[in-house]
């Protein structure tokens, strides 16, 4: 197994600012870049996670077959932007368990932690909760044990230990469509057993910030800066016509990562463009994945839209951040 994989120098997906703009996150011209039907069984491919792999990239999509029955499947890229995804869904293998029992999954996370890459998915097993597996090369995948209880979604970790131990942000919700939710974090020791759970963010008064005043959850993998952990998120608010979902971002303590130092009150990307409006659920626009640069200072951001197909976002990492301290809660 190759253990330097992530220190092999990318150059990540980019597109400059269009002329004129005055946006901090900024869309790609030629999104979507995965469309609904782009394997033969989908009906939709969405809120999805990438990562560097040998000399491109790997992922684990969401596809949504036309049973609409929820399943990952992994994928390739050279280049981040143009995907080959596999067209039969991942299959697991018993890693630190035999109970691999799974009556679904969606919304994957993939990070590399050490010597593997660490996936976390929302799993059934008797309602949603968090499922967790690794793979080496995105071949063979096994599944570990679930780390929490029902119901629970928007399992993310850490890209390091923090104080010898692993972390994970989640949302504790309900077994439908949770008109509630907030951000909170879990450590373990060991990927299999989770404790010390912690409240990190909640979603805001309607008055303060109404775009996030529903639910909230986390999004990519946070990124380690020098004002400490940058996590984007996605914030709901209640419409007359439905959910809405845009993207923000806050800074965690490096130390402390339960500590918020920063929030934004405006959202960094809202559903404005006719896929993110348009689609199985209109006005969604849902953060899952995050490639950084810091050298180039670039920072591209994959997100699903309308739960209908994946688009890809760019911005200045320091903007981002900066944006983040000045226009906080």
């Amino acid at each position: 197994m190759n253990t330097n994989t992530q220190k092999i120098k990318f150059d990540i997906p980019w597109q400059e600012k269009p002329k004129g703009s005055n946006d901090i996150i900024w869309r790609y011209s030629k999104n979507p870049i995965i469309n609904r039907y782009d394997i033969p069984s989908s009906n939709s491919i969405f809120n999805s996670a990438v990562v560097p792999y040998k000399d491109g990239y790997a992922g684990v999509f969401r596809c949504d077959n036309k049973a609409v029955q929820m399943n990952i499947f992994a994928g390739f890229s050279k280049d981040g932007i143009n995907w080959e995804i596999n067209h039969e869904p991942i299959k697991m293998q018993a890693g630190n368990t035999q109970m691999i029992e799974s009556s679904y999954k969606y919304d994957p996370r993939v990070v590399f932690i050490e010597d593997r890459y660490w996936i976390t998915w929302c799993n059934g097993y008797h309602g949603p909760t968090i499922g967790i597996g690794y793979t080496f090369d995105f071949i063979e995948f096994f599944q570990c044990e679930n780390a929490f209880l029902p119901f629970n979604r928007n399992g993310v970790l850490f890209p390091q230990k923090i104080n010898g131990k692993y972390a994970m942000l989640s949302r504790p919700s309900d077994n439908g469509h949770t008109p509630f939710g907030d951000i909170y974090i879990s450590y373990s020791p060991d990927m299999k057993y989770w404790g010390e759970h912690r409240i990190v963010m909640k979603a805001t008064p309607f008055e303060e910030s109404a775009w996030q005043c529903t639910k909230i959850g986390a999004g990519p993998i946070p990124i380690l800066t020098e004002e400490g952990w940058l996590m984007i998120y996605h914030g709901v608010i209640n419409t007359c016509n439905g959910f809405r979902y845009a993207m923000g971002s806050a800074i965690l303590d490096k130390d402390n990562p339960n500590h918020v130092k920063y929030r934004t009150r405006d959202y960094l990307l809202g559903p404005a463009v006719d896929y993110e409006m348009i689609g199985d659920v209109p006005n969604v626009v849902f953060p899952c994945a995050a490639l950084h640069d810091t050298e180039q200072d670039k920072l591209a951001i994959y997100y699903g839209a309308a739960d209908t197909s994946v688009a890809l976002a760019f911005g200045r990492l320091s903007k981002v951040v900066e944006f983040t301290k000045d226009n906080s809660l």
